[in-house]
């Protein structure tokens, strides 16, 4: 009596390397792409910190900036408690957001003459930034001192914007102050600092 043969297939050397190598690259793919995951997700855990905690994005609403900021436009705030004049500030008035210009600080003295010339401590402000000047909403008395711990902002649409020359408004302290808008992300076609 014949025994029965039983054909077992016996991996060659070199299919036993392949299969090996075959496994550790896989590996190596399943450690790169974890390490990738997680990078990722601490980038993007640190970039919603920094963008909450220090450089808030915002969205420009209304035209009391135009031509500088046009409704639409998405810009990057950065917090600083020293702000200088000429500077574009986001700051708390009640539960909304505004953006204006800073024009002058604490103890300065702001007058506004009829056509529009804003002039801080006697000096006449060059404001390249305006298209046009106007006295606009203005219910303060002129001259006005900024209070102490205060700032006198204006928005460069000078005709509608609503900003210190009014009572509604008036100073603002630096407790509601934001931050400083520095730089334009939206439009792609105007991207780029803001002056």
């Amino acid at each position: 009596m014949k025994k029965k043969e039983h054909s077992v297939n016996i991996p060659t050397i070199e299919e036993v390397e392949n299969e090996q190598k075959r496994l550790r690259h896989r590996a190596v793919y399943q450690r790169t792409l974890r390490g990738t995951i997680a990078v990722l997700l601490v980038v993007a855990a640190i970039s919603v910190l920094v963008a909450t905690l220090w450089m808030p994005v915002l969205q420009i609403y209304g035209s009391s900036m135009s031509p500088t900021l046009e409704a639409g436009q998405i810009v990057v705030s950065v917090k600083t408690s020293q702000l200088k004049t000429g500077e574009i500030v986001a700051f708390w008035q009640g539960n909304k957001l505004l953006i204006k210009r800073v024009i002058a600080g604490p103890g300065q003295w702001v007058d506004i003459d009829m056509d529009g010339n804003v002039t801080v401590d006697g000096q006449t402000l060059d404001e390249p930034y305006l298209t046009e000047k106007a006295l606009g909403n203005c219910d303060i008395d002129l001259p006005h001192q900024v209070s102490e711990a205060h700032w006198f902002l204006m928005g460069d649409n000078r005709d509608t914007s609503v900003d210190s020359r009014s009572t509604a408004i008036g100073d603002i302290s630096k407790d509601q102050i934001e931050g400083q808008i520095i730089f334009r992300i939206w439009p792609l076609n105007k991207i780029g600092s803001i002056q």
